[in-house]
């Protein structure tokens, strides 16, 4: 995952690439198996250690998914962190300090 945090303005944009496959269980494979769902289902993020963001997701968010939003009151130094959990368990979590 990466996370880009800017400020500007007394507030920062937030943008974050995350690597995820976010199969949809849809598909079939080459001998025609379906393939098993696989996305992402929840995002959080916080902002020095308190929550600015809860989004739930499904299966129709493209592959490696790319968030942007705004944190108000942010400043350069302070830390912004993306957590993202998918079906099968899988959780990643990344940090950045704003810009």
């Amino acid at each position: 995952m990466r996370i880009r945090a800017q400020s500007q303005g007394g507030n920062a944009v937030v943008r974050v690439l995350m690597s995820h496959e976010m199969e949809t269980g849809q598909r079939k494979d080459s001998a025609g198996k379906t393939i098993p769902a696989w996305h992402i289902t929840n995002v959080t993020a916080t902002h020095n250690g308190k929550p600015v963001l809860n989004a739930e997701w499904g299966p129709a968010v493209a592959k490696n998914p790319f968030l942007q939003f705004t944190v108000k009151g942010a400043k350069a130094g302070d830390k912004i962190a993306v957590t993202w959990k998918d079906n099968k368990g899988d959780t990643r979590t990344d940090e950045a300090a704003v810009s």
